[in-house]
């Protein structure tokens, strides 16, 4: 998957390797959630009784890694900043492919214009309201007051991977990002 491939490159590239038998769980979970990320052990949780689909897999892995990534360049404080943990999953939202026209087509959401941002942004919310015991106004303020910043953060992917071949080009560019660099 060339999500996960940038994504674990980008995590190496920032001095945190990922070891598959180290750093990922498949655990049973409570409800309809697919997965998480533990940042006390670095560990990212799939949740094999709630996740049917290779595709669905793929996601959550790569919307896990995002939090991953985020952990390792910015030191989130996901317990007691609310803002911070409202950052990440903005970016999650936005660039692993759980808003791709597709997936919002088998929800049954759709919509022409910045219905991606609606998308990101009610999914971060309601993965905020997932993992901590916080009022829907608390998640929709923290959404709110960091969404610009957090939305156009990119990085690594230097885009909005919307499709599998928008990931690849992101991967090539994202390995090719030293070579160009050393050119200016």
């Amino acid at each position: 998957d060339p999500y996960a491939r940038l994504l674990l490159d980008a995590l190496k590239q920032s001095g945190c390797t990922v070891f598959s038998d180290r750093h990922f769980s498949c655990e049973n979970c409570d409800g309809c959630v697919s997965g998480g990320f533990d940042s006390a052990r670095s560990q990212i949780v799939l949740c094999q009784n709630n996740i049917r689909q290779q595709s669905h897999m793929n996601r959550v892995v790569t919307h896990e890694l995002i939090h991953a990534f985020d952990h390792c360049r910015a030191h989130v404080d996901w317990f007691k900043n609310v803002k911070h943990l409202a950052c990440s999953e903005i970016r999650a939202a936005n660039l692993s492919g759980d808003c791709t026209l597709m997936n919002e087509i088998a929800r049954f959401k759709f919509g022409l214009k910045g219905h991606h941002q609606i998308c990101v942004r009610d999914r971060a919310i309601r993965s905020i309201l997932a993992v901590r015991k916080v009022s829907k106004e608390t998640a929709e303020k923290a959404v709110d007051e960091v969404f610009d910043a957090c939305f156009n953060d990119l990085e690594p992917f230097g885009r909005i991977p919307h499709s599998q071949a928008d990931a690849k080009r992101a991967y090539r560019d994202f390995q090719n990002r030293d070579r160009y660099n050393a050119n200016l």
